[in-house]
């Protein structure tokens, strides 16, 4: 069971006890990826900012936050992972005191990948997944499909923790990967984008995905899109529309945020 979470009802994290925790407060992100690494930045340090004025314990971004999704200059822009993308990162996760997951263009050598990170509040590393299923059609040259999802969960103080990118939910043997993990809780950076002309609409199918994932996955899902338009390759002009979603474990789809606007809201998942 998940609920809807407003500042006044989050319990602060001094008055949490030794016993197992039974619930998670999870912020999703909904920004706009910046023209710039250092807009792209500040975007992230003010959404957390506002997740802990919220009582937020994690804070959920879309797909390739920094530099936005099919942007061949991410090829000359973006870092290993680990790196100092991923240093900076680490850094905001130590200042604010909150467990980050963000997407993250990772190049490694020649290769880019689509990758995502969790990070612990005091800036450790604890997950790393390259996406699996990538459009090769959008970017040249495209990036590199990861391998497998079957090291992309991470056992942490609020239980087990998987992701995966965006498309990756559409393919049934990458969820049933994670799935094998048995999480706790999915988080799921996307970039759900379409033509203007499609919106509002188009946000039942990232419903769908969200409500699909969760069932397979037997864990509650938190999906957050980013918002704004794509500005390179055949999608140029397509606008990434928001409305990401929360579903409980059973698929049933419990909050959906705005529709093409920016919006931080936390939510209290049950463990």
């Amino acid at each position: 069971m998940l609920l809807a979470c407003l500042g006044s009802c989050a319990t602060p994290a001094s008055e949490e006890t030794a016993q197992p925790l039974t619930s998670v407060r999870v912020a999703a992100c909904q920004i706009a990826p910046g023209s710039t690494l250092e807009e792209s930045l500040k975007a992230i340090d003010q959404a957390l900012a506002e997740a802990v004025s919220l009582g937020a314990d994690i804070a959920c971004f879309p797909e390739t936050t920094l530099f936005g999704w099919v942007n061949p200059n991410a090829h000359q822009l973006a870092d290993p992972i680990p790196g100092a993308t991923t240093q900076l990162l680490a850094t905001l996760a130590q200042r604010h005191q909150i467990m980050i997951a963000i997407g993250l263009a990772e190049r490694d050598g020649k290769r880019l990948y689509d990758s995502a990170i969790l990070l612990d509040s005091d800036g450790t590393l604890l997950l790393h997944h390259r996406k699996v299923n990538i459009l090769t059609e959008l970017m040249e040259p495209p990036y590199t499909p990861g391998k497998s999802a079957s090291s992309s969960i991470a056992d942490t103080r609020f239980g087990r923790i998987g992701m995966l990118v965006c498309a990756d939910t559409f393919l049934d043997a990458t969820v049933a990967e994670v799935a094998a993990g048995q999480p706790d809780l999915m988080l799921v950076p996307y970039g759900w984008a379409a033509p203007e002309s499609d919106w509002p609409e188009h946000g039942e199918s990232l419903q769908a995905w969200v409500s699909h994932t969760a069932r397979r996955t037997n864990a509650p899902v938190v999906g957050v899109d980013a918002v704004g338009t794509i500005n390179h390759g055949p999608w140029a002009g397509f606008q990434y529309g928001g409305q990401s979603v929360v579903s409980d474990a059973t698929g049933k789809v419990v909050a959906v945020l705005a529709d093409r606007k920016s919006e931080t809201r936390v939510f209290e998942v049950q463990l």
